[in-house]
């Protein structure tokens, strides 16, 4: 079972640990990869894996960039990562201070004093320390002097699987849903906490759940319409979400709301975890009320009938 530990001064080891270090956004196909041959040496060399990653962002905090847009909140990466057989994820905080670490300290006070390790598995092209200044060639003279190895997962090991967050966020940010599901090997997720809206479903016969997404950082996919399913008391539940301004009412701000078919239970307050299974159609501005029930109900027949046909 997977131990998280917030902060690196909060880890010891007696034994020895294989350790990769990134940020996996997305723990997509490509970070898969990189974690499974973690995760099979250490079992190998009967080790302990270890995933150590960061947060905020650097960029976050260097840059003070308000644009950036990550695939997962903090607390999804942890969730997925679960699921990948390793035994620590380490999430340290990172910080200007932490910033002006040299790659010579980073290896020596962090990767051999606090993580006793005895391997590092890294992707290529991996960069690390003040100024990004830690390279391979480095890692590989400072293996040497501490005594641990150092495997860096080829080029062509991942370009094969050709995936890369950057690629996700695009096809999220087009509608590209099923790339982007297939990139990532699961359903691309929203979460939030159901809250109060102005109840206008309701009163058409399509009552939604407003789902508030707390983290600003967090990137949220191409307005539009689309089939989700969520688990609610360990059961499956399916529906159609819109994401967007509401056009034909003149919303003014952009909501995400769900209807949920064959359910009828209050959730407010309840924190949902939306998986979006399939893009039905761009938002849309409609001449009245009625003609909006009237796409609604299309909207509805049209992902009960994907739901049939492909879940």
């Amino acid at each position: 079972m997977l131990k998280s530990v917030n902060n690196i001064s909060n880890f010891s080891s007696k034994e020895q640990t294989f350790v990769t270090i990134g940020t996996f956004d997305g723990v997509h196909f490509g970070h898969q990869k990189i974690i499974e041959r973690l995760v099979f040496e250490a079992k190998r060399a009967k080790k302990k894996s270890v995933l150590l990653t960061f947060f905020p962002h650097p960029r976050m905090v260097l840059q003070k960039d308000a644009s950036i847009e990550l695939i997962n909140t903090i607390d999804e990466r942890a969730s997925l990562l679960e699921k990948t057989g390793l035994d620590y994820l380490i999430i340290h905080p990172f910080s200007k201070a932490f910033s002006r670490t040299s790659a010579f300290e980073f290896v020596r006070d962090i990767l051999v004093n606090q993580l006793n390790i005895s391997k590092l598995i890294i992707g290529y092209d991996h960069h690390f320390g003040k100024n990004r200044e830690g390279n391979i060639t480095q890692l590989t003279e400072y293996s040497h002097l501490y005594d641990f190895n150092v495997e860096e997962i080829p080029a062509q090991d991942i370009d094969d699987v050709s995936v890369s967050s950057t690629k996700i966020r695009k096809a999220l940010h087009l509608g590209n849903l099923k790339t982007a599901n297939n990139y990532l090997g699961y359903n691309f997720m929203l979460c939030g906490t159901v809250v109060n809206g102005k109840k206008l479903g309701e009163k058409i016969g399509y009552p939604t759940a407003n789902i508030n997404v707390k983290e600003g950082y967090k990137l949220i996919p191409k307005t539009g319409v689309y089939v989700v399913q969520t688990k609610i008391q360990n059961e499956t539940v399916f529906g159609m979400m819109n994401i967007g301004n509401r056009p034909t009412v003149n919303g003014n701000h952009q909501t995400i709301e769900v209807h949920f078919f064959d359910f009828n239970k209050d959730l407010y307050g309840k924190k949902l975890t939306i998986e979006l299974i399939y893009f039905l159609r761009d938002e849309k501005k409609f001449g009245s009320i009625d003609l909006l029930t009237h796409q609604l109900k299309k909207d509805e027949k049209t992902a009960r009938v994907y739901i049939e046909n492909n879940l």
